[in-house]
């Protein structure tokens, strides 16, 4: 039995209705009573249906359209539809084909299936038999997007995603500005140092945004060897290269309908960056060696521990690029600018690390956040995270390989007090807390010592 949509047009039986508007089809027969039951079948659900009656009018309409699915007759005049299928595999579409035919045997069917069909039907066919063949190649495309996000996300990516932590003025200001830029479709540019979570920022931005429901990819640019980044983004077509042993998706395809975030974007080779303009501004891409351009509906967030203004000064950098990216650019504040966060944080880290790894968490002094908040953090969020998984490890805070790498920081120009503040500490640390040892190796008194703790709201034994 048919199910009737409020629209009149009948839905698959028995499944619920299935969301086509963002996919296209093409109808290739040479029968017109056939195009025209199928186009009067569809166009009521998907956004795009267009039919052609023969091979050659469908690839000048492939030219100019991306497809995501074509139904096609195997008895076409000229080239079969079989000899077609096989073509257009060889050429890299990676879209699915519906075969249908009124003659068929079975060898004809096992060919169509080998040929890289998707599904064969018989004529005739009742509507619901097309529409759920229909539904189940957007599914199993949808799934196959799906499964290789989990795949990236459970090959190593970030734990930390349950949000930006911290109750600082400028972490509730970029909370404030995050939640408003995530209801744009606007390209946002994460500026900050290494290690102060532009990821997290960026995943917290997707997840905000109307995109939350579709794919986040993340892409570590230098991770890439600049000669396979093309096609990890864009894809590639079989024979494209040596070794492009058969077509392949990029990322860009992966995240279809939902964010793309570039991770430290200033290590794309330059001629990548005249292609990723070139998509950013035409929003259609095309895979290598492939001479068909595939529209693209993806939000662009990039990130760069860099300042892209000077490597635009220096020509490492594309201007336009520079420019089409910072639609709205945001700066993630390092560790040091929010040392008030770290107690947050701690707790954060021990609770995600501690059942991470099946240890017992350990006990967080005032002294102890006083030593941490007292240190530089040059490598930000990312070094502390790296400390307390250390102490769970090793049982204890090694508070002193800290004070080891304060005395070789030189990453920021901090101001007379500051660095004052930091060296008495890390002399007090030095000292097992003894603060006549630490005031004669200082050369003050005792007394300063103590006024100075006193100042910064230390407690010294």
């Amino acid at each position: 039995m048919q199910h009737e949509r409020e629209d009149g047009a009948p839905s698959p039986a028995g499944t619920p209705e299935f969301n086509w508007q963002a996919h296209s089809i093409l109808i290739v027969d040479d029968e017109e009573g056939m195009r025209s039951f199928l186009e009067r079948a569809l166009k009521p659900r998907c956004g795009l249906v267009e039919t052609a009656p023969d091979a050659e009018h469908a690839m000048r309409l492939m030219a100019r359209v991306h497809f995501d699915l074509l139904i096609l007759d195997i008895a076409l005049p000229g080239k079969s539809g079989l000899d077609w299928l096989h073509e257009l595999r060889e050429a890299g579409f990676a879209g699915d084909v519906i075969l249908i035919t009124a003659f068929a045997d079975l060898d004809t069917a096992i060919n169509a299936l080998r040929g890289g069909a998707s599904d064969f039907i018989l004529k005739p066919f009742r509507v619901d038999q097309i529409l759920n063949a229909i539904k189940n190649c957007f599914q199993r495309a949808h799934l196959a997007r799906e499964n290789f996000i989990l795949r990236r996300e459970l090959a190593g990516l970030s734990v930390e995603v349950d949000g930006l932590v911290g109750h600082s003025a400028v972490m509730e200001n970029l909370r404030a500005v995050l939640r408003r830029v995530a209801q744009t479709a606007s390209t946002v540019l994460l500026l900050g140092e290494s290690g102060t979570g532009k990821e997290v920022a960026a995943r917290a931005l997707h997840r905000m945004s109307p995109r939350a429901q579709r794919p986040f990819v993340p892409v570590n640019c230098p991770a890439i060897a600049a000669e396979l980044i093309e096609s990890e983004l864009f894809g590639h077509v079989k024979g494209a290269f040596t070794g492009a042993t058969e077509s392949r998706n990029g990322l860009f395809y992966y995240a279809h309908g939902g964010t793309l975030f570039l991770d430290e974007i200033s290590e794309l080779p330059l001629p990548l960056q005249t292609r990723l303009l070139r998509v950013l501004e035409e929003r259609r891409l095309r895979p290598v060696g492939s001479e068909r351009e595939v529209p693209v509906d993806v939000r662009i967030i990039a990130a760069s521990n860099r300042d892209l203004a000077a490597e635009v000064a220096a020509g490492r950098f594309r201007q336009d690029l520079y420019f089409r990216l910072a639609v709205v650019d945001i700066e993630i504040p390092p560790l040091r600018e929010r040392a008030e966060d770290i107690p947050d944080l701690m707790r954060h880290f021990m609770n995600l690390l501690t059942a991470q790894l099946g240890v017992a968490p350990l006990a967080i002094t005032q002294t102890l956040l006083a030593r941490l908040t007292a240190y530089g953090w040059p490598g930000n969020v990312r070094e502390l995270r790296n400390f307390v998984e250390r102490s769970l490890i090793l049982d204890g805070f090694p508070v002193e390989t800290l004070a080891a790498r304060s005395d070789t920081f030189s990453g920021v120009d901090l101001p007379l007090g500051e660095v004052e503040k930091r060296h008495i500490l890390r002399m007090l640390d030095a000292c097992g807390g003894n603060k006549s040892e630490a005031a004669r190796r200082l050369g003050v008194s005792r007394k300063t010592l103590e006024r100075k703790c006193a100042e910064w709201g230390e407690s010294v034994a």
